[in-house]
Order: C-alpha cells, then sequence, then structure tokens
C-alpha cells in the first residue's frame, strides 16, 4: 500500500525543494501543476521510474491522489522512496499553494 503525506508536509518538503512528480496527462499537467513538478504520466511510471533517485522521497502528486497512490506503490516496489500526495493539486490550489501552468518538463 501506497504511503502517504499530509498537505502541510508536502508543502514543507516543496518548500525545501523536494522532487515532485506529477502523474497526470499533459494536458492536465499544462492547466496547472504544482510549480517545478516534474511529469511522468501514469501510464509511463513502470518504464520511467527507474530515472528516479533512491536516496531521497519522491512526492508524487494527481488531480485528487487516486493516480497518484497507484504511481508510488508501483515507485516503492522499485525502491524508491515515494509518498503519494493525498488530495492531489485540487488540495494544494483550495489551500491557497501556488499554481503554474504551460508546458510541461519530463522527469529525469
Amino acid at each position: 500500500m501506497a504511503r502517504e503525506t499530509t498537505q502541510e508536509a508536502f508543502a514543507a518538503a516543496w518548500a525545501d525543494g523536494g522532487l515532485v512528480i506529477d502523474v497526470r496527462e499533459a494536458d492536465e499537467y499544462a492547466a496547472g501543476h504544482v510549480p517545478g513538478a516534474q511529469l511522468m504520466p501514469l501510464h509511463s511510471v513502470p518504464t520511467r521510474c527507474s530515472a528516479l533517485p533512491t536516496d531521497r522521497p519522491v512526492y508524487v502528486i494527481c488531480a485528487s491522489g487516486n493516480r497518484s497512490r497507484t504511481a508510488a506503490d508501483w515507485m516503492n516496489s522499485r525502491g524508491i522512496d515515494a509518498y503519494s500526495v493525498p488530495g492531489g493539486t485540487g488540495a494544494w490550489a483550495r489551500a491557497g499553494h501556488p499554481i503554474a501552468a504551460g508546458r510541461h518538463e519530463h522527469a529525469v
């Protein structure tokens, strides 16, 4: 089962430069995402997550928390210290945190 963080802990990690992976589709990401989040659509996680670091936490976010739990499960099973962000980008925005829009940055 995927580990989850809280919105508060995620906000603190983000402020400290934490690695954020957005597992939504490119059009969703472009419409609004956590600033600095890197795009890795859920369907690409199995083939691309090996490029993620294993020596620091990875925060996985989507729209509401469903896809991020799936992705974090996969990443954890591959040795990545991944945490799903409950409530996703929607909860992040509702809490008044910044949202960026525009083209996507692919994850490493």
